[in-house]
């Protein structure tokens, strides 16, 4: 997965097309619960580009995005916001997939 390394970076990516910003912090537990499909998800599905984006190093970001659980996941389209998995709670696989299924893409 990439990782998101500064705001220009978000400025540019998130108008690109169907993109995947996954918020995560190394302290949460529950992020570390989805790791491991993680990589199944993002070959099963290609068409997005998914990135890794620290909630500790990008506080603003998470608080302009009104993400303020993790994991997370904002899916963008040139430049307009696509859906959203936002909370606190742990997710499973299918839950992920389910939000990516209903992204119609």
């Amino acid at each position: 997965m990439n990782k998101l390394e500064s705001i220009n970076q978000y400025e540019d990516i998130i108008n690109q097309e169907r993109v995947i910003l996954m918020f995560s912090a190394d302290w949460c537990p529950d992020c570390r619960f989805i790791e491991p499909f993680l990589p199944e998800l993002e070959s099963e599905n290609s068409r997005f580009t998914f990135y890794y984006v620290d909630r500790d190093q990008f506080i603003d970001l998470c608080s302009d995005l009104n993400v303020f659980g993790i994991p997370s996941f904002v899916a963008f389209n040139q430049g307009k916001e696509m859906g959203r998995l936002v909370n606190k709670d742990r997710k499973t696989k299918d839950e992920v997939q389910a939000f990516i299924n209903s992204l119609g893409a």
